[in-house]
């Protein structure tokens, strides 16, 4: 019981704390109710994520990851290696279209921000010109020409931008060829290297002198908090176009603790628990503790009190505990002839365990037609008791309930002399003082009969 409890305590504790772990996932469709996704503007899932529809001008859509995603460890300051794939396709089919989408990483908890559709991919607005209130990093797939901050004379590209709508890094890439055609894309950082990378491939068409990889030496550590939002936004503007992503994973080579912040509510309903549990454990733990505390010294006790016979002590009753003659049956099954280990001078021996004591013990029974007297018995038990051989069990302690020892210098050697005695001493029956007992012997080892056929011979 009390390791149960224990167990169950260390567990709910255990349960209680912070573990690591690292973010991978892997979403080969999107499906209605699927919690791992968080949807804004007009983004809405069907199998596949449809961030804006081609119908639709001057809209935003935003598709991201429902938890914060940790990119390095404020403990540490440990930054992750991570890669992300994803799929996805641009619908453009008029001459006028616009203006793309992309895959970014901001700060926890960052919302689409106000008027932040066409060449502002709903990342950005007007309020901070070309840069954002907040650390942002993104890679655009922008397919329309903005004057302001679009690389000079490019009419589409894909860039690598930090916290900017310029790109730090970009080439040329020709949207309108590879219009509805599958893209797969790859999005690497290596934290040992500081690179950010971007690679990109369609299942159908192909331009051989175009490019289809980029890179960026970028610290995400220093640019970065810890804890990200990280996802998919796509826009529009009086120019139109349809983007939908097909599929994504993730995988981080960081193992982090996650926090988990305790509601009021949690944090009674723990405590309250933790109190009933300790309340258990003390009502039912430390009981049995004591009892056992208890059981231990009484046995401990009773082995100190082992100390030499003498005759002094016989003649007065005193030394260790007196066991009754019913205790010493029960020990013996009420000294049943299997039970019988040998017969000695004095009278049969019994092999009984005391419960009480958890002890394997040899019980002596007086028999009443025997020619020895105290004497010889006194003799015996100091010989047994200063005897010492790995043949021969060691006799632990002695009782004596045979009124004889305690008044009379000789032994009775009738019934009637019995029965007399009972009359003088109190109402104790003609079986009981027919009867001395002794608890002489403790063993140990199996064979309790090999054991005790040296002893036998002594007695």
């Amino acid at each position: 019981m009390k390791n149960s409890i224990m167990f169950f305590l260390s567990s709910f504790f255990l349960f209680l704390l912070p573990f690591a772990s690292s973010l991978n996932f892997s979403i080969p469709r999107f499906s209605v109710g699927d919690s791992r996704i968080a949807y804004q503007g007009d983004a809405t899932p069907n199998g596949e994520i449809v961030l804006n529809n081609i119908a639709f001008t001057c809209r935003v859509g935003w598709a991201t990851y429902a938890k914060t995603v940790a990119i390095w460890d404020s403990e540490t300051g440990k930054a992750s290696d991570f890669t992300t794939n994803f799929s996805f396709k641009i619908d453009i089919n008029t001459a006028n279209y616009g203006h793309g989408l992309a895959f970014f990483l901001g700060p926890a908890g960052f919302t689409v921000p106000p008027n932040s559709a066409s060449g502002f991919l709903g990342l950005f607005n007007e309020t901070n010109g070309h840069s954002s209130r907040f650390p942002l990093v993104h890679i655009e797939f922008d397919t329309f020409y903005n004057v302001e901050w679009d690389p000079y004379n490019i009419k589409s590209h894909v860039g690598i931008n930090n916290n900017s709508l310029a790109s730090s890094n970009f080439t040329s890439w020709n949207a309108t060829l590879h219009s509805q055609d599958t893209c797969h894309a790859q999005v690497s950082y290596d934290a040992a290297q500081k690179n950010l990378s971007v690679s990109w491939r369609y299942e159908e068409t192909t331009i051989p002198l175009e490019s289809s990889s980029i890179y960026y030496i970028i610290d995400l550590v220093r640019v970065l908090p810890a804890e990200v939002t990280m996802g998919f936004s796509g826009a529009t503007g009086s120019a139109m176009e349809g983007h939908k992503i097909l599929s994504w994973d993730f995988y981080s080579s960081l193992d982090v603790k996650e926090k988990t912040k305790p509601n009021r509510r949690s944090v009674i309903l723990g405590a309250s628990l933790s109190g009933f549990l300790l309340l258990v454990s003390l009502v039912v733990v430390v009981p049995l503790c004591l009892k056992r505390k208890q059981r231990k010294a009484k046995a401990t006790r009773r082995r100190e009190n082992l100390t030499s016979i003498n005759e002094e002590d016989l003649e007065r009753g005193a030394g260790p505990r007196r066991f009754s003659y019913k205790d010493l049956a029960m020990a013996t099954n009420n000294f049943l002839s299997e039970r019988k280990l040998g017969q000695g001078g004095f009278g049969a021996v019994y092999k009984g365990y005391l419960n009480d004591l958890d002890l394997m013990v040899a019980v002596k029974k007086f028999s009443g037609a025997s020619k020895q007297g105290k004497k010889e018995f006194i003799t015996e038990v100091k010989i047994i008791s200063s005897l010492r051989h790995r043949n021969l069990v060691q006799l632990i302690v002695l009782w004596s309930l045979n009124p004889w020892f305690n008044q009379s210098l000789t032994k009775p050697s009738s019934p009637a002399q019995l029965e007399s005695s009972q009359s003088i001493h109190g109402a104790r029956s003609y079986e009981f003082y027919k009867s001395e007992v002794f608890q002489p012997i403790h063993l140990r080892v199996s064979d309790f009969r090999r054991q005790f056929q040296p002893k036998k011979g002594a007695a």
